[in-house]
């Protein structure tokens, strides 16, 4: 009987489809549709996933709201395939709260939200919460689906209070077999028209159990892990971190971190919107010519990098440019020189770009004959040092600046200033 109620939790009236491109039809109940078609939700059909990931990618114009609905799709897949199998400590109300933050989990992203995050700006989850604090038709239609209001925001934000149930389904939404990362690799790839992140999602999840309130994976399985893993760091390396994505990256940072420290704009006045008003901050700031960074990335008329090298963790430029706004100092410093031999060199067109650090570890739990043991202690390919050299493999220091600057005489400039 308890299994009948879990399994209808996922199944009955899913009468409702979407047709997706990457998963083809996506089933939602009465509920679940009206929280898809809420107008918070339906606004992250106007940021794009990959940020200016299109102007070297053509085809990389999907939506937040595509991932989203992506997500829950996984999500309940996953819950599918964990009810399946006995999983024990779900009910219910937990259930629906997971598919419910799956629809929402992105709900507080903004516009390039991801290249703002060495500032103290707020996390989109705690935007998301607060969204859905603050509107009360948002509200009822979490409570409409049969979730907890309280449980899914717990589930979406890892900084509130979470007990044993909502930790695990915290986990599931956010661990290293999550069902984000399951649609954003396989959606980016199809998109942008590249091999490297499709992932056999459908055997990955048939792998899957709750092992002590955590998702384990069946040794078998073992290999689809590390492709995922794999996949993770060629979509860095040829997508997420193409140099032509850097540049419109750095350079929109440029423009925010400028606009921040001349207070022409707020970290308020970027939380909640959209790329159709992220766009229009120069149309609103007339005269502001930082701000024309933001227009030549919209036209695609991107800097070039002129100079680059591995990231040291302890060079002495790297140091210097650890926050970012001392790293405006340097690039003020690196402009004064290059503008001696460059008059219609403009200070905003010197940028600085440093990646920040990503994690290729798993703490997977891998279903072994012998036992449960760590996904480290099994694979031979992903042991931690392997994956710490995943990242400082793809790590580099950048300097983008108009493609007439010499990158022969940018680098001396830059050797000369910072030995080490």
């Amino acid at each position: 009987m308890e299994r009948r109620r879990l399994t209808a939790a996922v199944e009955d009236g899913f009468t409702h489809t979407f047709r997706d491109p990457l998963w083809k039809d996506i089933a939602l109940d009465e509920p679940l549709r009206g929280l898809y078609l809420h107008k918070t939700v339906q606004k992250l059909d106007r940021i794009r996933q990959n940020g200016p990931a299109c102007h070297i990618y053509p085809g990389a114009v999907h939506t937040r709201l595509a991932h989203s609905l992506g997500v829950y799709h996984v999500g309940r897949m996953i819950m599918r395939r964990l009810i399946a199998t006995g999983a024990e400590g779900l009910d219910e109300t937990g259930i629906r709260s997971f598919l419910a933050a799956c629809m929402l989990h992105d709900i507080g992203h903004f516009p390039y939200a991801h290249s703002l995050k060495e500032l103290s700006v707020r996390e989109h989850e705690e935007l998301a919460c607060q969204l859905i604090e603050d509107d009360r038709t948002l509200h009822d239609a979490i409570e409409a689906c049969g979730a907890d209001v309280g449980m899914v925001m717990a589930i979406i934000d890892k900084e509130r209070p979470a007990d044993g149930q909502c930790l695990t389904y915290r986990g599931i939404l956010s661990g290293a077999l999550d069902p984000d990362k399951l649609d954003y690799l396989n959606r980016d790839a199809f998109f942008a028209g590249v091999p490297y992140g499709l992932q056999d999602t459908g055997y990955i999840i048939s792998s899957m159990r709750l092992h002590e309130g955590r998702i384990a994976l069946e040794r078998d399985a073992l290999p689809s892990l590390e492709h995922l893993l794999f996949s993770k760091y060629l979509m860095y390396r040829n997508v997420y971190w193409h140099k032509g994505v850097r540049s419109a990256t750095a350079m929109i940072k440029k423009a925010l971190l400028m606009g921040l420290r001349d207070g022409v704009v707020s970290f308020d006045d970027l939380y909640f919107i959209d790329d159709f008003d992220f766009d229009r901050l120069p149309d609103r700031n007339p005269g502001y010519e930082p701000f024309s960074l933001i227009e030549r990335v919209a036209d695609s008329q991107l800097l070039g990098r002129i100079w680059y090298r591995p990231y040291r963790q302890d060079g002495a430029m790297e140091k210097a440019c650890a926050d970012l706004f001392s790293r405006l100092d340097v690039e003020d410093m690196l402009f004064r020189r290059l503008r001696e031999r460059y008059p219609e060199l403009r200070v905003h067109e010197v940028v600085i770009d440093i990646q920040e650090p990503i994690s290729f570890e798993s703490d997977t739990m891998i279903l072994c004959e012998d036992g449960p043991r760590p996904f480290t202690q099994v694979s031979t390919i992903f042991n931690r040092d392997v994956a710490r050299q995943f990242t400082s493999s793809l790590r580099t220091i950048a300097l983008y600046a108009p493609h007439y600057v010499d990158e022969a005489f940018a680098g001396g400039i830059i050797e000369d200033g910072f030995k080490n």
